[in-house]
């Protein structure tokens, strides 16, 4: 975790979102806009959790499964899910979650790292864990999560 964000004080601002019965969140700064689920058109020779792509006002953008992106499984797109568009470095992206829950601020010194008995490349994917009151939330590093993507792109 950036130990310029745990020093700062500061807040940050972060949007909920279930996979699979578990509760994820990113920052507000990184999403462009909040959709319904929309089919996708399938693009050949790409990994299984990206599913195709979406037309956003002109824009052609790759829509990615979350879920299945993370290890779990697949998810079934219903009228509860959304996708979630999401601008990184300068690239737009979209990630389909079952449903969107929550905003909320958090105080950044809030924000733990992740367990060290998780292995290294698994740890990357996670930013911190927001420990709330009733539940425990991972932080999502999009940069990690999508960095194929990205670099695909580039």
């Amino acid at each position: 975790m950036s130990n310029a964000i745990k020093q700062s004080g500061a807040y940050l601002e972060i949007v909920s979102f279930h996979l699979a019965d578990q509760e994820f969140c990113i920052d507000i700064m990184a999403i462009r806009e909040i959709r319904g689920w929309a089919p996708v058109t399938p693009m050949p020779h790409t990994p299984p959790y990206v599913l195709g792509l979406i037309n956003l006002r002109g824009a052609v953008i790759p829509v990615i499964d979350m879920a299945s992106r993370l290890g779990m499984k697949h998810t079934d797109p219903s009228e509860r899910s959304a996708i979630i568009v999401t601008d990184i470095a300068g690239k737009l992206v979209g990630l389909l979650v079952e449903q969107v829950s929550d905003m909320m601020t958090i105080r950044s010194e809030d924000l733990q790292p992740p367990p060290e008995i998780i292995p290294e490349a698994q740890r990357a994917f996670c930013r911190g864990i927001v420990a709330l009151e009733k539940s425990m939330v991972c932080f999502l590093n999009l940069d990690t999560v999508i960095a194929d993507e990205l670099a695909q792109a580039a």
